[in-house]
């Protein structure tokens, strides 16, 4: 009994132990899940903050991208638009560039039909006009059979010139304008191609000098050892040296006078000294050229003095000195000055004019003559421009630049030069012609102008260097005048054989006289 007390008590004490020990790992179980439960809810919380914090995160990024993307896209259609206007202004310009050439070609086509009607109109009106010429036509036949073959051609003749006259003067003057710059150029290659062909006596009598020698001997050393003497001599003159088998003489040519009288005074020393080698050739070379410059100084103030004017520039002294050298168709040009201002002084001093003044300028006249290759243009123009630069007056500028007629003369002293210098140039036997040519030249001249129609006067002056023709101004219109001057310089040239140039001036004049009583 006991024993079953005591195993009902173990029972009983196992059972509640049992008990005890369920609930109390019930209680730990329960605490563990509740624990478990705060850490998860608490991780569910983090999650949650953190799942926020991602989503306000990628807000933001979508947020940026968004504004991003939105620039970009702006930007693309900002470019996009610029492209499609440059398109269309490329276009607009294209349009229009298309829309003015049909403009233009539109007004051609209207203006070729309205040529296209006036051509129309005018062959209509010619066609009228050959109608009525073809009546003409047919009455004259019948006139012109009565009449003989001459009074015929004549009657033809006749009205031709008078219906054509002047369509082929205004014809003749479109041809001269449009070939005259041409014409120059070729009678440039013409007048070169003259003088390279050219060989007679006075050129070799202008273009060269000789010089005597003691024996043909001197020839050999002249020319030096493998020619180099003369080589040096022609470099240094500037003029060719012309040995051949010409006993005990050489010759010296050149266009240039002053540099042939260096290159014969040079050669005249070194034969005389015996002594002929390069550096001899060069020391006499500058001594027989500064001797010919002082020569030069000396006969340009002796020139001065025999006129009795006031000492110039010395640069126009030595121009001066320089015309000895030079010769216009056999005349030496200095001798020619001085003489030209002798006239002008006496013709000033009967006129009352200023003596000093007409005296300068014929002296310089032509001044221009002493300059060779340096300056181009005529030597009237030239030596005013030299006369200009040294300091002379406008007055004395202005008559070296009248004596040819180049310029309008501005006082008449002027024009005592320019008279002065023909008066000089004409003299019988100035320039190696006879006066009974000189006065048949003339009267040639006068009759080959009267020979053209409508000529009523023609005066050959300026020592038959100008020829001026008055014609009737109620038949000759311009256009006539000027084709009636190339006609008669035609005319001129293929019959009379003259010096230098002819000028030919046709003057057309109307003048209307009435009296009163």
């Amino acid at each position: 009994m006991e024993i079953l007390v005591y195993i009902i008590l173990a029972v009983a004490i196992f059972i509640v132990s049992f008990l005890l020990g369920i609930g109390i790992g019930n209680k730990r179980v329960l605490s563990s899940l509740k624990q478990k439960k705060e850490e998860l809810e608490s991780e569910i919380r983090n999650k949650e903050k953190e799942i926020e914090e991602k989503l306000e995160k990628a807000e933001e990024e979508a947020k940026t991208l968004k504004q991003k993307e939105l620039v970009e896209a702006k930007e693309e259609i900002h470019k996009l638009r610029q492209q499609f206007d440059m398109e269309v202004k490329q276009q607009k310009e294209e349009l229009k560039a298309t829309e003015e050439r049909l403009i233009k070609k539109e007004e051609n086509l209207d203006k070729k039909e309205e040529n296209l009607e006036k051509l129309k109109e005018k062959l209509e009106s010619q066609h009228e006009k050959v109608k009525t010429l073809e009546v003409q036509l047919e009455t004259k036949l019948n006139e012109i059979a009565k009449m003989s073959e001459e009074e015929a051609k004549e009657i033809v003749i006749n009205e031709a010139r008078g219906k054509y006259e002047t369509e082929i003067a205004q014809k003749f003057k479109e041809i001269k304008d449009h070939y005259e710059e041409d014409s120059k150029k070729y009678a440039r290659w013409v007048i070169t191609t003259a003088i390279q062909r050219y060989a007679s006596d006075i050129t070799n009598e202008i273009t060269t000098s000789t010089v005597s020698l003691p024996t043909d001997d001197m020839k050999g050393r002249i020319i030096g050892r493998e020619g180099r003497n003369i080589r040096t001599f022609e470099k240094l003159t500037g003029t060719d040296l012309i040995i051949d088998d010409t006993p005990e003489m050489v010759v010296i040519s050149s266009f240039n006078p002053l540099r042939r009288e260096i290159a014969k005074r040079t050669l005249e020393m070194l034969v005389a000294d015996g002594r002929i080698h390069p550096a001899r050739i060069e020391e006499l070379y500058e001594k027989s050229k500064k001797e010919i410059e002082e020569y030069i100084k000396e006969v340009g103030k002796e020139a001065v003095m025999r006129v009795g004017i006031k000492q110039p520039h010395m640069e126009i002294v030595k121009l001066l000195g320089r015309l000895k050298f030079r010769t216009s168709y056999g005349q030496d040009v200095l001798e020619h000055s001085i003489e030209v201002s002798q006239f002008a002084g006496l013709m000033a001093s009967e006129l009352g004019l200023n003596v000093e003044l007409a005296k300068r300028a014929a002296l310089l006249h032509d001044l221009g003559k002493a300059i060779d290759h340096e300056v181009e243009g005529s030597h009237a123009l030239v030596g005013g421009q030299i006369a200009r630069r040294y300091g002379e007056k406008l007055e004395v500028v202005n008559a070296i630049q009248y004596h040819h007629n180049e310029v309008d003369p501005m006082t008449p002293e002027a024009v005592l030069v320019g008279a002065s210098d023909a008066l000089s140039a004409s003299r019988p036997g100035a320039r190696k012609e006879t006066l009974e040519n000189y006065i048949r030249r003339i009267e040639q001249l006068e009759e080959i102008a009267k020979s053209f129609r409508y000529v009523d006067k023609a005066y050959a002056i300026q020592a038959g260097r100008e020829l001026r023709i008055i014609v009737q101004p109620d038949k000759v219109e311009d256009e006539i005048a000027e084709k009636l001057a190339h006609d008669i310089s035609v005319q001129i040239e293929e019959k009379v054989q003259y010096p230098g140039v002819i000028k030919v001036t046709v003057i057309r004049e109307k003048r209307s006289v009435s009296y009163a009583s």
